[in-house]
């Protein structure tokens, strides 16, 4: 009977410098390496979490297309509704360019017109540019051509004050240039 108490009380001990063995050795590997752990082990979460969200992303995108595979009249439908959204475009473009086209013909005739007007009048002996301006002036009735056209003055504000003067050395604001000294440098 001591020797069952004895294995009895001999394993207690084993236990316990198991244990304390083990707290030592955890103890010190935390102390250590304590802040490398949690930081890897924050990280490896980070890691994760993005890696099960694309996980999730990519299964969606296979389970839309395998729906999409297996309805094909979704697809015809889909095919369809954009060949009619191309063929829309496609009429509105062919539109715009026709639209082009006649103005550009209007702006050839205009100028083959005002050639010929150029021509005829210097046929006549006529300045040609005074009759390219003059259907402008015809719509107003007044005095004759050779009367003197009033220019009116634009409602713009003047660069600089009234009292300006580039030579007299004022209102220049900070800088002002003044000439450098006369006579030999004073170098060595």
């Amino acid at each position: 009977m001591e020797r069952q108490e004895d294995s009895l009380s001999a394993r207690p001990a084993l236990e316990t410098e198991g244990l304390r063995f083990l707290h030592v050795t955890v103890g010190s590997l935390l102390a250590s390496y304590g802040w490398y752990i949690v930081f890897s082990c924050i990280l490896l979460y980070v890691v994760f979490q993005k890696l099960s969200a694309r996980l999730r992303a990519l299964r969606q995108r296979q389970l839309d297309r395998a729906a999409a595979s297996v309805e094909p009249d979704v697809v015809v439908k889909r095919q369809e509704a954009l060949a009619a959204a191309r063929l829309k475009m496609q009429e509105e473009l062919n539109a715009q360019v026709e639209k082009h086209k006649e103005k550009l013909k209007q702006l050839e005739e205009e100028k083959r017109r005002q050639k010929i007007e150029m021509w005829d009048s210097m046929q006549e002996g006529k300045s040609y540019k005074g009759n390219a301006k003059k259907p402008q002036g015809e719509d107003s009735p007044g005095p004759s051509t050779s009367s003197v056209v009033v220019k009116r003055k634009s409602d713009r504000k003047p660069l600089r004050g009234g009292g300006y003067n580039p030579l007299s050395g004022e209102g220049g604001g900070t800088c002002s240039w003044r000439p450098g000294r006369r006579g030999p440098s004073s170098g060595g």
